[in-house]
């Protein structure tokens, strides 16, 4: 397995594949397992790397994760772009890390080529974000399938891992840390925003919020999906996989 040391901790990352460099983002409360049924897709086209941000999957724990985690965890993602020593790569986030790649092209446009954002809220979170995450969590841990998957992606220590990342979201929330580093208008590096109308786990407006950001951005453009929950890099797999292929590659 391999690491690279991010403030004195490991973090994991993983390469498979050949091609131009993309790096694979999780979401919150998971790790970058969850993208290895994905892999087949991606693959034979891109230099895919994964990485688990720290906390989470085979990366050192920590005993909190900060309120900021997605301005945190694109730093993790640029020193691993440098402890590879790659030029420009190609970042693809869902959910949780749809914020950390357009944080991460925020912070350091000379490293980004494309960025792809994938089933997230945009500028802000839902009003009722805390409410339907704690609801969700709560449900989660005593739901057989979510026990399982949640094990699957942490661990044995899975569910005091997704108690971290809940309790840093809420914090996140609460205080209104803002959800991006810098103003998105700034934000200089092709972006596609996909999604799906049937995400019920993302705010009821996403599809207007990321219209919004596509006129606040210089090169954005929009994918929408009619079918799927989330994220729908995973419920709309194949298309999502063509899609990602196009817009790479155009």
């Amino acid at each position: 397995m391999s690491y690279f040391k991010y403030q004195s901790k490991r973090i994991f990352y993983k390469e498979i594949g050949c091609g131009k460099p993309l790096i694979m983002l999780h979401g919150d409360a998971v790790s970058s397992t969850m993208f290895e049924m994905l892999l087949p897709l991606y693959q034979e086209h891109f230099r895919v790397i994964l990485i688990d941000f720290l906390g989470n999957g085979k990366s050192d724990r920590v005993k909190k994760i900060p309120a900021d985690l997605w301005s945190s965890q694109a730093h993790q993602v640029i020193t691993l772009i440098e402890h590879l020593k790659l030029e420009k790569v190609n970042l693809l986030g869902t959910s949780g890390g749809a914020w950390v790649a357009v944080n991460t092209a925020l912070e350091r446009p000379d490293l980004i080529e494309k960025v792809i954002a994938d089933s997230f809220d945009g500028r802000r979170l839902d009003q009722n974000f805390v409410e339907n995450l704690l609801k969700e969590r709560e449900y989660a841990k005593h739901d057989t399938y979510g026990k399982q998957f949640y094990e699957w992606c942490q661990g044995e220590d899975w569910e005091t891992v997704v108690d971290l990342n809940t309790q840093a979201l809420v914090e996140c929330a609460k205080k209104k840390i803002p959800l991006f580093s810098k103003p998105l208008e700034s934000l200089s590096i092709p972006i596609l925003f996909i999604g799906s109308k049937q995400d019920d786990m993302c705010r009821k407006d996403m599809l207007e919020e990321y219209a919004e950001m596509k006129k606040l951005v210089k090169h954005g453009s929009i994918h929408t999906f009619d079918t799927g929950g989330h994220p729908t890099i995973v419920t709309n797999a194949e298309k999502f996989a063509d899609i990602v292929l196009h817009f790479l590659n155009d």
